[in-house]
C-alpha cells in the first residue's frame, strides 16, 4: 500500500501546554506555607493538554481527535476516554502500550460510515511494561468502529494502548533505568523502560517491585524483590526529594542484607527520575535499609591507544603507559585490543588473525586461531570471547586457564558478524550482524552457570535495523551503544540506547575503529590513516595522529 499523508487537520490534534500563569506575584505580606509536596505536586516536566472531542465532530475527526489525545497522559488519559462510548470506556486499556510512527506519515480511510482505518509504519511499540522494541518492516492497518450517542459519535472498538508519532512520544514518555544486579550481586544492570513522566516513581516503583525484568535479561540478572514483596499501595509520593515506597507487612520480616539491596534498586531506578533518597515503609514505619556499595563500570576519560612507540593512556601528547601490560601489548603486531578492568591483562587480534591473550609479565599466548576471527571482548570473570565473523553461533568464552566454553544459542539467525562487546557489568553483550538483507545491532543476555561460567546467550534483542554496513561497536554508559555505518557514501556515528531511539551524527570518513566513554557524546574515532578524532557536541575534534590501534577499556581497577 502507497503511504499517504492524512488530510485531516483538526483543531482536536493541535496540542496545548498545560502552563501555570500567575497574574501576578506579592511582594509584601507574611509568608505562608503551601501544601505538602506530592509527585503530583513536585512534577516540572510539561503535561500536554489536548482537546475533547467537539460537537457535530464526524467519525474521521473522532478519530483524528482520539490519537491526538493521546498525549494526554493525565487521570489515566481521560481526555481519550472522552472520544469512546460509556461502553468501550470500561474495557479499554490505555496503559497496554504505544505504537510509535513517524510524524506525518499516516493516511486515514474510511471504508464504511461507522468504520475508519488509520494506516501507519510503525518504528516501534512500547508493551505494557514499558520496554521499547523496534517495529518491522512494512506497513500496519489499525481498525475503529464508531456508534452514535446521544447523537454524537463516539469509538466503540479500538485497540488498547495508544498511538504517537515519534516527536510526541519522546515528549510524552521519557526512558528510565529499572536497576537489578549481576548473578553476583557486585554489579548493578539498567534494564531501561519508557513511562510517561507523569507519576514516574509510582511507575517505576510498580515495575521494579511487582513487576519483571525484559524476558531477553531476565536469566542474566537477579533482584532482591521476591515473588513474597508487593507494594502495599499503587502510588508513591515524593516529598522534600523522597520518595516514599509503601510494602506489604512481609517485608518486616526480611533479613537485613536483603533490604539493604531492595534500598539500593529502588534508589538507584529512582534516581533516573530526580529522586535522589527512597524509604521503604511497612503500615508508615519506615524499614532500617542502607544501600549497598556495588562495583563500577566507569572506564579512565582518557583514549587508550597503540602507538609505534607506546601503549597507554592519552593525555595531550604525552601517553602514560599501564605498568607491566603496555610492554607486554607493545611485543603484539596488534590490530585490536580491548583492556579488563583490572588492567593486568588484554585481549588482542593479532595481525595475523588470531586471539591472544596478553598478561602482564607473562609470555603471550595465541587462545584462538580460527579464521576470520572479529575483535575479541572480556567479561567480568575474566573469560575473553571470540567469534568467527562468517559463524556467528560459533561464539567461545575462553577461560584464564585456556579451557574453551562453546556458548549455546548464540546469534541465532544471524548469517554474518562484524563486531561483539560485552557490557561492563558482565550481564549483556552486544553485536553488529547481518540476519539476512539488512545489518542491524543486537543485544543478547549472557546465561552463566552455577560456578559464574558463561553457558549461553539469550534469545537476541533487535535494537536498529542500519542503512548500511557496520564499523565497530563500543559501549558508552552502560545503556547506550556506539557504532559507525556508511549510507550513500557518507559516515555516520549512532548512539543507540539499549531499547529506545537512536541518533546518528555524520562522522569522518574512512573510520575503523569506535571507543567509547562514560556517558553519551565520549565517543572516541580512529580512522585509516591513524587520526584520533574525539566528539565535541556535534562535530568532531582531530585530537591525535599515528594511532595504531585505538583500544577499549573493560573498567578501572577496583
Amino acid at each position: 500500500m502507497t503511504r499517504r499523508r492524512a488530510t485531516l487537520g483538526l483543531a482536536a490534534a493541535l496540542l496545548a501546554l498545560l502552563l501555570t500563569a500567575c497574574a501576578g506575584l506579592p511582594t509584601t505580606g507574611p509568608v505562608n506555607a503551601g501544601r505538602p509536596v506530592t509527585e503530583e505536586d513536585g512534577d516540572t516536566d510539561v503535561a500536554f493538554v489536548p482537546a475533547g472531542p467537539s460537537p457535530g465532530a464526524t467519525p474521521a475527526q473522532i478519530v483524528e481527535g482520539f490519537i491526538a489525545a493521546g498525549s494526554g497522559t493525565r487521570s489515566n488519559w481521560a481526555t481519550a476516554q472522552e472520544f469512546l462510548t460509556t461502553e468501550f470506556r470500561a474495557t479499554w486499556r490505555p496503559q497496554a502500550g504505544v505504537t510509535i510512527y513517524r510524524a506525518g506519515e499516516r493516511a486515514l480511510s474510511e471504508p464504511a460510515e461507522d468504520e475508519i482505518v488509520l494506516t501507519i509504519a510503525p518504528e516501534a511499540t512500547v508493551d505494557a511494561a514499558g520496554a521499547y522494541e523496534v517495529a518491522g518492516e512494512g506497513e500496519i492497518a489499525i481498525g475503529f468502529r464508531l456508534e452514535r450517542a446521544q447523537g454524537e459519535w463516539r469509538i466503540a472498538e479500538a485497540p488498547d494502548g495508544v498511538i504517537l508519532d515519534e516527536t510526541r512520544f519522546r515528549s510524552v514518555f521519557r526512558s528510565y533505568e529499572l536497576m537489578y544486579f549481576d548473578p553476583s550481586w557486585h554489579f548493578l544492570v539498567p534494564d531501561l523502560r519508557w513511562f510517561p513522566t507523569t507519576n514516574a516513581a509510582t511507575r517505576i516503583a510498580e515495575a521494579l517491585v511487582d513487576g519483571a525484568p525484559s524476558p531477553w535479561l531476565a536469566e542474566s540478572v537477579v533482584t532482591a524483590f521476591s515473588a513474597d514483596v508487593d507494594l502495599a499501595q499503587r502510588s508513591v509520593p515524593v516529598r522534600s526529594g523522597v520518595a516514599q515506597v509503601s510494602l506489604e507487612s512481609g517485608a518486616r520480616q526480611l533479613e537485613s542484607g536483603i533490604l539493604d539491596r531492595m534500598q539500593t534498586q529502588l534508589r538507584e531506578s529512582l534516581a533516573g527520575a530526580g529522586i535522589p533518597e527512597v524509604d521503604m515503609l511497612v503500615d508508615d514505619q519506615v524499614l532500617t535499609a542502607e544501600a549497598v556499595s556495588v562495583a563500577p563500570t566507569r572506564i579512565d576519560s582518557r583514549p587508550l591507544v597503540l602507538t609505534d612507540d607506546a601503549f597507554g593512556f592519552l593525555s595531550g601528547t604525552q601517553i602514560e603507559e599501564i605498568l607491566g601490560l603496555s610492554a607486554a601489548v607493545r611485543s603484539v603486531d596488534a590490530v585490536a585490543i580491548e583492556v579488563a578492568a583490572s588492567r593486568s591483562f588484554a585481549a588482542v587480534q593479532t595481525a595475523a588473525g588470531s586471539t591472544a591473550r596478553v598478561e602482564a609479565g607473562a609470555a603471550v599466548t595465541e587462545i584462538d586461531a580460527r579464521r576470520g576471527l572479529v575483535g575479541p571482548t572480556i567479561d567480568t570473570e575474566d573469560y575473553i570471547w571470540s567469534v568467527p565473523a562468517e559463524d556467528p553461533g560459533a561464539v567461545v568464552a575462553i577461560g584464564p586457564d585456556g579451557a574453551w566454553h562453546e556458548i549455546a544459542d548464540a546469534w541465532s539467525g544471524a548469517t554474518r558478524l562484524s563486531a561483539m562487546r560485552i557490557s561492563r557489568d558482565g550481564a549483556r553483550i552486544a553485536a553488529v550482524v547481518r540476519d539476512g538483507a539488512h545489518p542491524s545491532v543486537w543485544v543478547a543476555g549472557i546465561v552463566r552457570n552455577e560456578d559464574a561460567v558463561p553457558v549461553a546467550l539469550s534469545d537476541p534483542q533487535l535494537l536498529a535495523v542500519l542503512p548500511g554496513d557496520g564499523v565497530g561497536l563500543a559501549w558508552g554508559d552502560a545503556t547506550t551503544l556506539a557504532l559507525s555505518y556508511t549510507d550513500g557514501g557518507q559516515t555516520f556515528v549512532l548512539e543507540q540506547p539499549v531499547g529506545g531511539p537512536g541518533s546518528s551524527l555524520r562522522a569522518p570518513a574512512g573510520i575503523t575503529t569506535v571507543a567509547g566513554g562514560n556517558q553519551p557524546g565520549g565517543v572516541r574515532l580512529r580512522d585509516e590513516d591513524g587520526e584520533l578524532y574525539v566528539q565535541r557536541g556535534a562535530s568532531w575534534q582531530d585530537q591525535f595522529s599515528g594511532v595504531r590501534v585505538l583500544a577499549t577499556q573493560q573498567g578501572t581497577p577496583r
